[in-house]
């Protein structure tokens, strides 16, 4: 199955040409002005776009390969799945949690919450946006996540999905879910001393070198069939060490 890229160069619902810059030219690249209103409903407004191109792609008989500012978008990728009948297990690889809702959030960032949204909980505006029927909470599993809120965490055992908090457990024989994977993959995993442009860095993170392990083991498997990345800052990764690292990263995860 061949990739098809689709990069939406977005930070919530905020342009970033710095983001844009980086399309090859055969990606996707979802651009749009989007109408003046709330936040949250502007960026329904662009997921649901990324929804139609995720749900083309698979048509196609293509791995959609979605590249954004931040986590809110793999609602659109995890619509786009649903709109192509395409059932997975979705495998969260992120130092946060992403499962806050507006009564554990102690900042209010909407970027905090896109995994409790995908299960129902929360915020469900984007569900509503992109038409996504939430994601089955036993078919969800957080990687990593070593930076919870203590209402987060609360959430995460309330809701029951899967928590693997040793990214190396998932080298073990037989750990890996059966069937059918969408991978999510937020950059700031990877520990900020070889990763260091993160908006929210979080210390203590797996290497490179282990993270990268990890990736490759799901490529071989051959069954991961939709691929959602966060990116790093790029503002804050002038000399491109972050830049190089992750994407060494996604060629692991791509089998490239």
């Amino acid at each position: 199955m061949s990739d098809r890229t689709i990069l939406t160069p977005y930070f919530l619902d905020e342009p970033r040409p710095a983001i844009a810059h980086m399309a090859a030219p055969d990606w996707r690249v979802i651009q749009m002005e989007l109408p003046p209103g709330e936040r949250i409903e502007r960026m329904g407004r662009l997921y649901d776009t990324l929804a139609g191109e995720v749900a083309a792609a698979l048509a196609a008989g293509e791995r959609p390969v979605s590249i954004a500012g931040d986590c809110c978008a793999s609602i659109g990728v995890l619509a786009g799945l649903q709109r192509a009948g395409q059932q997975a297990t979705l495998l969260w690889f992120d130092a946060h949690g992403d499962f806050n809702t507006w009564e554990t959030t102690p900042s209010g960032f909407l970027g905090g919450m896109p995994l409790a949204m995908a299960v129902g909980l929360g915020e469900q505006t984007l569900l509503a946006e992109t038409g996504l029927e939430p994601w089955p909470a036993g078919q969800v599993v957080l990687v990593d996540g070593r930076d919870l809120d203590p209402g987060e965490r609360a959430n995460v055992v309330a809701a029951g999905i899967g928590y693997v908090t040793d990214i190396e457990a998932l080298l073990a024989p037989g750990a890996l879910p059966d069937g059918p994977l969408v991978v999510h993959f937020d950059a700031d995993i990877i520990d900020p001393s070889e990763a260091p442009a993160m908006n929210y860095p979080a210390p203590g993170g797996p290497a490179a070198e282990t993270v990268r392990d990890v990736l490759r083991t799901l490529a071989a498997t051959d069954r991961v069939v939709a691929v959602s990345v966060s990116l790093w800052e790029p503002s804050l990764d002038p000399e491109g060490q972050t830049q190089a690292v992750v994407q060494g990263a996604m060629n692991a995860l791509l089998g490239r």
